[in-house]
């Protein structure tokens, strides 16, 4: 069984995850962990003087996180999802939301990690979530990043940005080739190179590996210029019809350039392609 874990702050974006993940994972038997982290300064007296009463917390903090996570459960039911399948776990955490996240994971043998994106309302906001960016770049865990405009359709087409340099173990692809097997699409390689220069012997190596390690699976690799690799991402996302993005975490440059320095409007792709970020186990 698949461990997957849910973190929800109850908003519809968290929730649009949640609906993703279901259907992501409709035929693979899943244990899902739906999880609410309360933010431990939420239940810090701003008064030296006054001490934190049980009663007072769990009238006012405990009771209503357990409504909105039974009424979450409701929804959930009524998605209709496969009883053969698929169970569902609901967990409360009291502290920090990362260092929670990764107490779960430890307790539960966590796999996955869902969550939801929530585009920015200004052009100079990141595209990531706090949240969201946090877990991808502090958790060591596979991580299926759902914006809030995601609509879940099985993936035909998936594109895998890389910078060649591979100074991972192969194996972290696993779930890559899994879900590509699984969902019978095409992978699409993608490696953007700045300056028009040709490929080191050493990188034309590590595409010889790469087509190893996928062989049997439909796949191609593409090779693009341009200064810009978000741009590069962008414009490829939109001509090939991509429906999911997979990066491996350690590729932290690529990486950060696509998701982290980017402006909102030139990155429309993500208001509405899942992004899944592969890690090392630990």
């Amino acid at each position: 069984m698949k461990n997957v874990l849910l973190p929800t702050d109850f908003s519809e974006n968290s929730w649009n995850a949640i609906k993703y993940a279901i259907h992501f994972f409709n035929t693979t038997e899943c244990g899902f962990y739906l999880l609410h982290v309360s933010n431990l300064n939420n239940f810090i007296p701003q008064d030296d003087t006054l001490t934190l009463d049980t009663y007072y917390l769990e009238n006012t903090y405990t009771k209503p996180i357990k409504l909105k996570l039974r009424s979450f459960m409701k929804r959930i039911s009524m998605l209709k999802p496969n009883k053969n399948k698929h169970k569902f776990f609901v967990l409360t955490e009291t502290g920090f939301f990362i260092d929670s996240i990764r107490k779960i994971i430890k307790e539960k043998q966590i796999e996955v990690i869902v969550m939801g994106t929530k585009g920015a309302s200004g052009l100079s906001e990141i595209i990531l979530g706090t949240n969201t960016a946090d877990v991808i770049t502090k958790v060591k865990c596979t991580t299926l990043a759902v914006p809030e405009n995601a609509e879940f359709v099985p993936p035909k087409e998936v594109a895998f940005p890389s910078d060649l340099n591979l100074t991972y173990n192969l194996d972290i692809l696993q779930p890559l080739l899994d879900l590509v097997k699984h969902s019978k699409a095409f992978l699409r390689i993608l490696h953007i190179n700045k300056n028009k220069e040709h490929l080191e012997e050493e990188l034309n190596q590590n595409i010889t590996l790469l087509k190893d390690y996928f062989i049997g699976i439909k796949s191609s690799f593409h090779y693009l210029t341009n200064r810009k690799v978000e741009n590069a991402v962008q414009c490829f996302v939109e001509s090939r019809d991509i429906d999911l993005i997979c990066m491996v975490a350690k590729n932290l440059n690529y990486f950060q350039q696509i998701f982290f320095h980017s402006r909102v409007e030139k990155i429309s792709y993500h208001t509405d392609k899942p992004l899944l970020v592969l890690h090392e186990k630990n």
